[in-house]
């Protein structure tokens, strides 16, 4: 046994290191074209509550993410319907973050674009059919299925497909929403998929087609990894729209590939994840729309704390390693009872800090 994990290891490590130098090599390239084509965030001209970032960045760093995942796809993983569909929809992703960081495009039609993505993913064949029942047994979606001739007879499982649908999108927005501080969203995406590397990795004896989705976890988790150096604080690149919901694309595909395994995508991405719940709650409580940013995620609440953006983005990649783990040694129902744990702790603290803040804000003023 011991030899074949040595193997597996060394034929995933191929892959990672391939997307994570060419990945390190696109991004200054990258760099140089957004500057030309002015894909630039630029705080006197975009103003918007949610950013952080006071200098004049360039945006556009999902293509050269994208760029580390396609090569290393094209040269380590053998063409299917799927992974055609993965990619095309990733294509898809890049290239809204791309006019996104000229035009600053409407977030509806954002939306829309990201269940297009999630519609062409569903389409080749990646639907969440069942997941593991925290409580003894599995949870079936398959049964629901509508029939139909079309050149040829085709079938769309009515709920495992709607399911696939809403969780890719949820991601795509939930992780983008967590890419405020230098080196924030890279480092915690890398992480998450190599978490959900390693978990394909131990089905690999018995599903064949584990090995792919391993390969595939570790070739994200590669160009994420060779973006950070240079999104790092002081980040000399972001990650723009089309990286941030990259990551989410990339990682909600993943955990559906790799057997239905959300329970353990939701507890590694948890600090992002409820972070994205409670911001929408918020919102709709204001009466506001949830897809217009604002200034109260964790992250600014932290930095309104006094913390540095070095600290925020560590703080985010401890809480994912010591996550990562925990969803590599738990069941499924304890999985469940984690996640219910951390929302009721990230609660407290967000409400905290928001009592917080804002007495800390009237005592500097009283002090001036």
């Amino acid at each position: 046994m011991d030899h074949i994990v040595d193997l597996g290891k060394g034929i995933l490590l191929k892959p990672f290191l391939a997307s994570f130098f060419i990945s390190l090599i696109a991004t200054p390239v990258v760099i140089k074209i957004a500057n030309y084509w002015g894909l630039v965030d630029d705080p006197k001209k975009r103003k918007h509550p949610a950013h952080t970032e006071e200098r004049i960045v360039p945006r556009a760093g999902g293509l050269a993410i994208f760029l580390g995942i396609a090569v290393a796809v094209g040269i380590f993983l053998p063409f299917s319907k799927q992974l055609a569909g993965i990619m095309m929809g990733s294509l898809i992703v890049v290239v809204v973050g791309i006019l996104d960081d000229k035009f600053d495009l409407d977030p509806y039609f954002r939306l829309v674009t990201n269940i297009v993505a999630a519609l062409i993913v569903v389409g080749s064949g990646i639907g969440i059919s069942y997941i593991t029942n925290p409580f003894g047994g599995i949870i079936y979606f398959d049964y629901y299925r509508i029939t139909f001739n079309l050149f040829g007879s085709h079938s769309i499982v009515f709920l495992a497909d709607l399911l696939a649908i809403l969780w890719i999108v949820w991601c795509m927005n939930m992780v983008n929403w967590s890419k405020g501080v230098d080196g924030q969203m890279p480092g915690f995406v890398g992480i998450s998929a190599i978490v959900l590397g390693l978990l394909s990795f131990r089905f690999t004896m018995i599903d064949l087609q584990q090995w792919i989705v391993a390969t595939l976890a570790f070739i994200t988790a590669g160009a994420y990894l060779g973006f950070l150096p240079f999104n790092f604080y002081p980040q000399k690149i972001m990650p723009g729209y089309g990286g941030g919901a990259l990551a989410g694309f990339m990682l909600s595909v993943l955990a559906i590939a790799s057997g239905g395994k959300v329970a353990t995508a939701l507890l590694v991405l948890g600090i992002p994840f409820l972070d994205a719940g409670y911001t929408i709650l918020r919102r709709l409580l204001q009466k506001r729309s949830p897809f217009w940013g604002d200034r109260g995620h964790l992250h600014h609440k932290l930095l309104d704390l006094g913390w540095g953006k070095r600290r925020i983005a560590l703080f985010y990649w401890l809480l994912s390693v010591i996550l990562g783990l925990i969803a590599l040694n738990l069941t499924s129902r304890a999985k469940i009872f984690v996640i219910i744990f951390m929302a009721l702790a990230l609660g407290g603290i967000l409400l905290w800090l928001s009592l917080l803040l804002p007495s800390l804000r009237r005592e500097d003023q009283d002090s001036g």
